[in-house]
C-alpha cells in the first residue's frame, strides 16, 4: 500500500463535478483499491456520494491511498488530478 496528503486547493472544494470525473479516472484502474481518508472518515474513491460525503473543501487535507499492482501510477494520476482541480 502507498499512500499521499494533499491538500485541497480548489477554491470550491471537491464538489460533483470534479468527483465524478475522479471516480471515472479510479474506475479506470482496476487493479488497484483507492481510498480517501480524513481523520474522520474513511471512503472508496470509486464511489461519488462517498467522496462527496467527506465534504472537503479549500484547505482540507485528505490521504490517498493505493492498494493493488500498479500502485505508483495509481497514486501519481490520482493526486495530480486532485491537486490540479481550479474549479
Amino acid at each position: 500500500m502507498t499512500s499521499k496528503n494533499i491538500v485541497i486547493t480548489a477554491p470550491n472544494g471537491l464538489h460533483a463535478r470534479p468527483v465524478g470525473e475522479l471516480v471515472k479516472l479510479v474506475k479506470s484502474f482496476a487493479d488497484s483499491a483507492v481510498t480517501l481518508s480524513t481523520p474522520v472518515k474513511t471512503v472508496k474513491a470509486s464511489s461519488m456520494l462517498s467522496i462527496l460525503s467527506l465534504g472537503l473543501k479549500q484547505g482540507s487535507e485528505v490521504e490517498v491511498k493505493v492498494e493493488g499492482g500498479d500502485e505508483a501510477q495509481v497514486l501519481e494520476a490520482v493526486s495530480s488530478f486532485i491537486s490540479s482541480i481550479t474549479e
